[in-house]
């Protein structure tokens, strides 16, 4: 439960502001009551005094909801009090509570023009009334205007100590709905970085599997030796999607590297298997001076990878090249392009606009600090990226 004059817990802040009010109230009418009682002056004080000291505390229980109304009433009491003939008890204690409150409240400015006028009343009507200078101003005025002073003071030290823990209180709010976001987040880019090597490793196999199913279908009763070959390029590339889904897999219960770490860009090799099996002439040049971080190995083959397949798949090539080199500003530059045409099945109809294999390829890109293009040639399609050799691994 939340106390609305704190802002916070109301556990936290105590009993409840009323009872403090209630508490407050009953110190300021004993506290008058016992100055008037001291009768200072020998005058007699009348019920009349006693019930002014309880009015004063009365107006404690308002203070929160209405601070500059109890300091004006307050100082329309104080002059009241001495005009009717009471005997001086002085202006700071009977006035002490309610700048005090004024101040914690964020209403300084009315406490201080309620102290200054009051002490600038007492001292001109005290001078007039024949009173000893002397005394007035350099006795009693100081020790006044250093209490009501303190009272103000402590008043806005006890507002700002409080702002201070709404503040606080709001900051901590922040902060854990901040990490409930990044862990959020965090759960969301592990579950695309899965669902991308799920998407390249499987979409890769069944692009082979494929192919070598119609190579079978087509040999199958004339040439038995092509039939073995393609069975056993199915079976090979079954059982290496079923390893690389088990890296995958292992890698949820670890830290999610497991599964791309072992993919290296000198296998890119492996990768152009698909469109040498189709019959496509694929001409690779990789040229590294350095040895990049397991993440950019594993970004480059993965961007091979799913280029190689979208060309078996999509185009209607004869020839691809892949080039992967080391840039002297410290990048490395991945291409891939084809020479197959745009129609019937471009690869920039078919894969471009909308598949998740180009957004995959990004995705890879971009999170490591890359760019990324993949667009039609005049002849063909190029899927180009360049990634920052150094990967700071987290």
């Amino acid at each position: 439960m939340i106390d609305d004059d704190r802002g916070i817990p109301r556990s936290e802040a105590g009993p409840a502001p009323w009872v403090l009010d209630v508490l407050l109230g009953i110190g300021v009418a004993l506290t008058v009551s016992l100055v008037i009682a001291a009768d200072i002056s020998r005058d007699q004080p009348d019920a009349w005094a006693y019930l002014w000291a309880v009015g004063l505390g009365a107006l404690m229980l308002v203070r929160r909801r209405y601070p500059v109304v109890v300091v004006a009433l307050s100082v329309v009491a104080v002059v009241a009090y001495y005009a009717a003939g009471n005997p001086p008890i002085g202006v700071a204690v009977p006035l002490a509570a309610a700048v005090f409150s004024a101040a914690e409240y964020g209403r300084i400015g009315a406490a201080i023009i309620a102290s200054a006028s009051v002490m600038t009343i007492s001292v001109v009507y005290r001078l007039a009334d024949d009173q000893d200078p002397s005394f007035v101003v350099g006795y009693d005025l100081p020790g006044h205007a250093l209490l009501l002073a303190g009272a103000v003071a402590l008043g806005d030290s006890v507002r700002s100590r409080r702002e201070l823990r709404r503040q606080a209180a709001q900051i901590a709010e922040l902060t854990a709905e901040r990490y409930a976001r990044e862990a959020e987040q965090r759960v969301l880019a592990e579950r695309l970085a899965i669902a991308r090597e799920l998407h390249d490793s499987v979409g890769h196999a069944l692009t082979v599997v494929t192919l070598h199913t119609q190579v079978v279908e087509d040999a199958l009763g004339s040439d038995d030796a092509e039939v073995r070959r393609s069975l056993k390029a199915i079976a090979d590339t079954t059982d290496a999607t079923f390893t690389d889904l088990r890296r995958t897999v292992a890698s949820l219960r670890k830290d999610g590297v497991a599964s791309r770490a072992l993919l290296r860009i000198s296998d890119l090799e492996s990768a152009t298997i698909p469109a040498r099996q189709a019959g496509l002439d694929v001409q690779l040049r990789v040229d590294l001076r350095s040895t990049p971080s397991p993440t950019v190995e594993a970004a480059v083959y993965r961007l091979v990878q799913e280029s190689i397949t979208n060309v078996v798949r999509h185009a209607d090539a004869t020839r691809v090249d892949v080039d992967v080199h080391e840039t002297p500003d410290g990048m490395i530059s991945v291409s891939i392009a084809d020479d197959g045409q745009r129609a019937p099945r471009a690869p920039s109809a078919a894969a471009a606009e909308g598949g998740n294999g180009i957004a995959g390829m990004r995705e890879r890109a971009h999170l490591l600090g890359g760019t990324f293009s993949a667009e039609s040639r005049g002849s063909g399609f190029a899927v180009r990226a360049s990634i920052p050799l150094e990967v700071v691994e987290k």
